[in-house]
């Protein structure tokens, strides 16, 4: 019977600790998205109904699928597009790789000279243009100086969220699959150097290169 009670007793300490567990995971109710929030969801669906499919195929043979928004930033999209019909990404390199940041390429070959293009309008909203995609992981942006209207070929593509860039600068598209960031992630975490000589940091030690860029429909 001594040990009928002792059994009851432990038995009934594990239900209570159990219960106590599972209160303290239960979840916090997720807040009401705000009417703002709402409006920013629904004008970010419209802008990106439309959109395009890429390939960016590096030279090792591995692929990045991504999809760009004409509606979103429409000079930046006509832009990119010109550039990858003239194959004017063929061959170039990613030459700035920050792991947990993102990749950046499109304007230096395996040598690190610079290619130059036309320089086009920063479309984003600290230049006067709407444009509400965020920066988040696998998302395609321009990059630029510190002059609004200097992105010309050079793009980046987020390796983790990064939403200080918002409205900074003119994101245009994003990474469509899983197999994709996983080449997003490898190229974020090659090995990287400084290059003195051309005052370059982050450059990956072994050459990452495009093969070429294609359109697909």
């Amino acid at each position: 019977m001594k040990k009928l009670s002792v059994f009851l007793s432990a038995l009934m300490a594990f239900t209570m600790l159990m219960t106590g567990c599972s209160a303290s995971k239960k979840a916090e109710p997720t807040p009401a998205p705000t009417q703002a929030q709402v409006q920013d969801t629904q004008k970010l669906d419209e802008l990106t109904q439309n959109k395009r499919h890429i390939t960016i195929e590096m030279e090792d043979g591995k692929k990045i699928n991504a999809e760009i928004y004409p509606d979103l930033a429409p000079i930046t999209v006509e832009n990119f597009i010109k550039l990858v019909e003239e194959h004017f990404y063929d061959g170039l390199i990613f030459h700035r790789v920050i792991p947990g940041f993102m990749i950046q390429g499109g304007g230096f070959d395996a040598a690190l000279n610079q290619k130059e293009s036309e320089s086009i309008k920063g479309e984003f909203s600290s230049n006067g243009v709407e444009n509400p995609l965020p920066h988040t992981r696998g998302v395609l942006s321009m990059a630029r100086t510190n002059e609004p209207d200097s992105a010309s070929s050079q793009f980046f593509i987020m390796h983790e969220d990064g939403n200080f860039l918002d409205g900074e600068y003119a994101a245009f598209g994003k990474v469509t699959d899983e197999e994709s960031l996983a080449v997003v992630d490898e190229i974020a975490n090659v090995k990287t150097t400084t290059v003195s000589s051309k005052q370059m940091e982050n450059v990956p030690v072994k050459t990452v290169a495009i093969k070429t860029i294609t359109l697909n429909d």
